[in-house]
């Protein structure tokens, strides 16, 4: 049986490295905000949000990614803050993206920044794996401008350690060979899905190391963890069979997910990334000329619980709003207002092309004032950009208003749960 290969490919400091690329190779700058303290953030002038992204010199002066703009500036008074530019990311993932379909059809794409590509068979064409993935990672710095990471192994969950083993713009494998030597020795928070709870869980059972988890008893984890201590320790033992994520057939249903950068924790941003993902959906079903009448939520947790609920709307609908309602009702039903959550997907489905709408006499007048709203903003979306026109509730958020723009949907994009 033919052996497995699987690189998983995540773009170095991705917005700060597509802002730099961009200024430089388009704009004409001459100063690499890569080679700089600057950071990717939200206001410059009130100091308002987070830091999304930073440049070396600015992680070498402590700054982290998370913290508020106003801490990082006090590390570094003269830290260069550059406003993020989602619809230029969006656009430096398709190129991404594109390049990794010359190398393979199989292509998932897990975040903005991240993908990864079966290059099973792909020996008698290109090569060894590492000579492939050297070559990849070089060809795409010559086009696009910005390095990249790539990890190689037999499955996805040992490509992506493999790739966060050493950065930027490497190579590295993790075969099961390899995992006594590369990865039982990593901190166990770096065990992919281990978030930060988990990982205190983990600490207060003594478990510190990747190896001390898959020395562990896993009967001892499934009485602390329940069914998800099994997957730990197949997953710190290099055990994953996850296939990758095959998208819906076209018209057969629309959906976007996202993996926020941290974990959901309020009442209030998961209504805003709700709204982001609803935006984002609705948005498509309108340029497709299509409704659709089922509206499922699904959440994933921080300790890899995914659960989902659906729901039949009175009539089929492409509305924002409307959607949008309904995923939040959907949601409060799934959520118990306490467990982080990691990941979030808005998806819909029974799609028509039908214009009928069953509708009584106020919910008329309410829809047609929505719908006529959606075109309007659809049309100066179309003409200047995604981000020409935003809600308020958006402004002075770290949440991006149109999660996804990226259809892991395949963000073309949908996307996974990530650490």
């Amino acid at each position: 049986m033919q052996e497995k290969i699987f690189f998983h490919i995540d773009v170095n400091s991705a917005f700060l490295s597509w802002e730099a690329a961009y200024r430089l190779h388009v704009l004409g700058e001459s100063v690499d905000l890569r080679e700089i303290p600057s950071v990717i953030g939200g206001d410059k002038e009130n100091r308002h949000g987070i830091v999304l992204a930073k440049s070396t010199s600015a992680k070498k002066l402590k700054i982290h990614t998370g913290e508020a703009l106003g801490a990082a500036v006090q590390k570094c008074p003269n830290l260069v803050i550059i406003p993020p530019n989602y619809e230029r990311y969006v656009k430096a993932s398709k190129s991404l993206m594109e390049i990794l379909q010359r190398f393979s059809p199989k292509v998932e794409q897990y975040s903005i920044d991240e993908a990864f590509v079966d290059m099973s068979g792909s020996e008698l064409l290109y090569g060894g794996p590492v000579i492939v993935a050297n070559n990849l990672k070089d060809l795409i710095e010559e086009e696009l401008k910005f390095t990249v990471n790539i990890g190689v192994s037999s499955n996805k969950l040992l490509a992506k350690m493999a790739g966060e083993l050493k950065k930027p713009n490497l190579v590295h494998t993790m075969f099961p060979e390899e995992i006594p030597k590369k990865m039982w020795p990593l901190p166990v928070g770096e065990l992919f899905f281990v978030g930060r709870a988990t990982e205190k869980k983990l600490f207060n059972l003594g478990i510190k190391t990747i190896g001390e988890l898959a020395q562990t008893d896993v009967k001892i984890l499934k009485s602390h963890f329940g069914k998800y201590g099994e997957v730990l320790h197949q997953f710190s033992h290099g055990i994953d069979e996850s296939p990758l994520f095959v998208p819906l057939e076209a018209n057969k249903g629309y959906g976007n997910s996202v993996t926020t950068p941290y974990d959901i924790v309020t009442m209030e941003h998961a209504n805003l990334v709700l709204l982001s993902l609803s935006e984002t959906v609705c948005t498509r079903l309108r340029m497709d000329g299509v409704k659709g009448q089922c509206v499922s939520v699904s959440i994933t947790t921080d300790t890899f619980q995914r659960v989902s609920h659906q729901g039949m709307l009175f009539s089929a609908s492409n509305t924002t709003m409307e959607v949008y309602r309904f995923a939040c009702r959907l949601f409060k039903d799934l959520w118990d207002g306490k467990t982080p959550i990691r990941q979030m997907g808005v998806h819909t489905s029974r799609i028509t092309k039908e214009n009928t709408m069953q509708y009584n006499l106020f919910d008329w007048d309410r829809y047609e004032k929505l719908s006529k709203l959606d075109e309007t903003i659809d049309s100066i979306r179309k003409r200047y950009g995604d981000d020409s026109v935003m809600r308020a509730c958006f402004l002075n958020t770290s949440t991006y208003h149109m999660h996804g723009g990226i259809s892991k949907e395949k963000k073309t994009g949908i996307t996974k749960p990530l650490r």
